[in-house]
């Protein structure tokens, strides 16, 4: 579809102080988001819609670059300029006859657990310029209980840009398991009752627990988390409603109001991870719950995923009773986030690393997933989430079945995360969770022939 004639949503106002180029990008940004404006959809070019719009070029130009800069179009040549997901590719170079792994000791570092970032894709120049430039500054005489203030402009923008959510302030963390802990701690009381994902994120369910609360399962299906089965006098809600881990399932519309009027009318604080946000290849990242409900909802972020645990780095936005609490902990027990990882994050976002890493990161991971997703489905194998993320699940028909196929894959070097570690209670689903981002890609087409082997 061409939108070279069709009216696009774009109201400039030349009296506001922002710059016409950040209002036009900030429009088409919202276009796509909300969906009004598609990927595969084709732009004016920057000259008609500059005629269109009554301003210069310069204007159009400059903020096309800066959507194409965040991945949010591409431009095609000799065709014009599209809204873009990241394209899919058939594994048409990967034989389903192909060779199994040649011994156990060449499968042996392929490991299939999610929640391993594709930290070979970083470009090493630019990571060891990152690392040269944050050791630039003098040391630090004493501790930003908040994070740098550097850090947090740039997460800032990052959230802006890459998530829609437009936030007045934002505390640095060690990422998304360190902030439980201060949450536990600093706003949670002993014995509260927090209501979580089932299955779920395990790590943070620990947390909650080492610090005396009391965490109750609350079932998924593919809407994400059901409201209606948090039970009554929960203090807390935590969920992954972008992309829920590990299902994969995205949470809906009306259930993500549901959960808001819930909040709001129970005293329900929402902790919303949003772990792999930015990673989707379907549709623009979905919009967060901290922008639906910034009153109610504490949004968690992180580094981990999108570039490495080495940075440590992690994010915070809630409300400011939230915000003043965490602050409070952090002076009672002198306690904050390095900030050497911060110093990292935010020469790789001002020398642009850290958006093209995002958009190489989306085209290597969608044609992962397709890769793998194509493999498992001719061979009659379904596999389960959506797409986006650096996972997906197949399912099993009960837990004996999650045992030996995870048992067959070891003899075969191949390492499988079964769903029964995500339940804090009885699993009441079982399969292998299949992460395919901290492999090789070479090592992934290689061991496809016996995965799929193993799981049809």
């Amino acid at each position: 579809m061409s939108y070279a004639d069709t009216a696009l949503p774009v109201n400039l106002d030349r009296e506001a102080g922002t710059p016409l180029a950040v209002q036009l990008a900030d429009a088409l940004r919202v276009a796509a988001a909300s969906g009004h404006l598609r990927g595969g959809d084709r732009l004016p070019s920057t000259r008609a819609l500059a005629e269109r719009l009554g301003v210069s070029r310069t204007v159009t130009s400059a903020a096309y670059e800066q959507l194409h800069a965040e991945g949010w179009i591409a431009g095609r040549h000799g065709s014009g300029t599209y809204v873009t997901t990241p394209p899919t590719r058939a594994a048409a170079s990967v034989s389903p006859s192909g060779p199994p792994l040649a011994d156990a000791e060449t499968a042996s570092s392929l490991d299939l657990s999610p929640g391993t970032p594709w930290a070979e894709g970083l470009d090493r120049a630019a990571w060891r310029r990152a690392w040269r430039a944050a050791a630039d500054p003098d040391p630090l005489i004493r501790a930003h209980r908040a994070g740098l203030p550097e850090y947090r402009a740039t997460v800032s923008e990052h959230l802006l840009r890459h998530r829609g959510l437009a936030v007045g302030s934002v505390l640095a963390t060690g990422g998304t398991t360190a902030a439980v802990v201060e949450l536990a701690a600093a706003v949670l009381r002993r014995g509260a009752v927090v209501a979580f994902e089932e299955p779920g994120y395990q790590r943070a369910v620990q947390a909650f627990r080492q610090a005396g609360l009391t965490v109750v399962g609350v079932p998924v299906d593919g809407q994400g988390l059901r409201p209606d089965a948090i039970p009554a006098g929960a203090r807390a809600v935590y969920c992954s409603p972008a992309h829920q881990y590990p299902m994969g399932s995205r949470m809906s519309a009306a259930r993500r109001v549901e959960l808001v009027e819930r909040a709001r009318a129970d005293g329900l604080l929402i902790i919303e991870d949003d772990y792999d946000g930015e990673l989707r290849f379907d549709v623009a990242p979905l919009p967060l719950l901290a922008a639906l409900a910034p009153d109610v909802v504490v949004h968690l972020g992180t580094t981990s995923k999108i570039l490495t645990p080495t940075l440590g780095a992690g994010w915070l936005v809630g409300p400011s009773e939230v915000v003043r609490a965490v602050l409070a902990y952090r002076d009672l027990t002198g306690t904050r986030p390095s900030p050497a990882g911060q110093r990292v994050l935010v020469e790789l976002a001002r020398h642009g690393d850290l958006g093209r890493h995002l958009r190489k990161l989306r085209r290597e991971l969608a044609e992962r997933r397709t890769l793998l997703s194509d493999a498992l489905s001719s061979a009659g194998v379904p596999v389960l989430g959506d797409d986006a993320g650096a996972h997906l699940v197949v399912l099993f028909e009960s837990a004996e079945e999650e045992a030996d196929r995870i048992l067959a894959a070891e003899r075969h070097g191949i390492r499988l995360d079964g769903l029964a570690r995500h339940f804090a209670g009885t699993p009441t689903a079982h399969g292998v969770a299949l992460g395919y981002a901290g492999c090789s890609r070479e090592a992934l087409v290689t061991a496809l022939p016996t995965l799929v082997s193993l799981l049809r």
